[in-house]
């Protein structure tokens, strides 16, 4: 599980099929699909955040093919910055409490979750004091 901690802020990910657990805090699926084989009780979301995810275009694109990681990162950070609501939205959520940014893909290491952690981390320090 990766993390990025800031003052008191607290931002990690992890595998939806990993069990949850208290230190978890509040639980954001970052999948713009449902995951395979999840009922919603054994998930323990607390939100959907569809619309953070890759568009279905770049979700589609990168297939999680790992030779398509660099621009993968690079368009979904472009689409990120797009939609600066949303990132506030997990930050503000990160204000009250540990946030954890829940994932489905096999691929611990290249996936949107990452992504998104390494984003919210950069806007975290261009908006330190």
């Amino acid at each position: 599980m990766n993390a990025v901690g800031h003052t008191l802020l607290e931002i990690r990910m992890k595998r939806i099929y990993q069990p949850p657990e208290p230190v978890d805090g509040y639980r954001i699926l970052v999948d713009r699909l449902w995951p395979r084989g999840m009922s919603k009780d054994r998930a323990s979301i607390d939100e959907w955040m569809k619309d953070i995810a890759p568009s279905n275009e770049l979700r589609r694109w990168f297939g999680h093919d790992a030779s398509r990681w660099n621009r993968f990162k690079q368009r979904y950070a472009a689409e990120l910055a797009d939609c600066p609501n949303l990132v506030e939205r997990i930050l503000c959520q990160a204000r009250r409490g540990p946030v954890t940014l829940v994932y489905s893909a096999k691929n611990t290491a290249h996936n949107q979750a990452v992504v998104l952690l390494e984003f919210l981390a950069a806007e975290l320090r261009e908006h330190s004091p």
